[in-house]
């Protein structure tokens, strides 16, 4: 590894981006540099009676890319919907991947070990 590669790699910022839920457009958002990640959603309500909140659509813009952004975003948001007693529904493909990578997260998704 290159001198410059080490260096790069230990002056990264971390990750603290903050999230925003713009519950008119029904989304989360990251604002950087004039930018917006979002991550799309919508609420439903599982055949048991649990309410949910189904991820659809994950977009970070090209220039934003490769700073872990996406994932900061999903981390958060399963976060949130734990904490916020809400079964998840991930029809985004990069939640569902992410979830699938993530086993603390299946419990609480309908594609995986939760009633739908």
């Amino acid at each position: 590894m290159s001198e410059n590669a080490k260096s790069d790699k230990k002056n990264r910022e971390p990750l603290d981006y903050e999230v925003i839920d713009n519950t008119d457009k029904k989304r989360f958002e990251i604002h950087i540099d004039g930018k917006i990640a979002l991550e799309d959603y919508e609420f439903f309500t599982t055949s048991e009676g649990e309410k949910g909140i189904e991820y659809k659509h994950t977009e970070v813009p090209e220039e934003l890319g490769g700073r872990g952004i996406a994932g900061y975003l999903v981390k958060y948001i399963l976060d949130d919907a734990a904490a916020k007693n809400l079964r998840v529904k991930p029809t985004c493909p990069y939640v569902k991947s992410y979830i699938d990578k993530h086993p603390e997260y299946q419990d609480n998704s309908v594609f995986h070990n939760a009633k739908p």
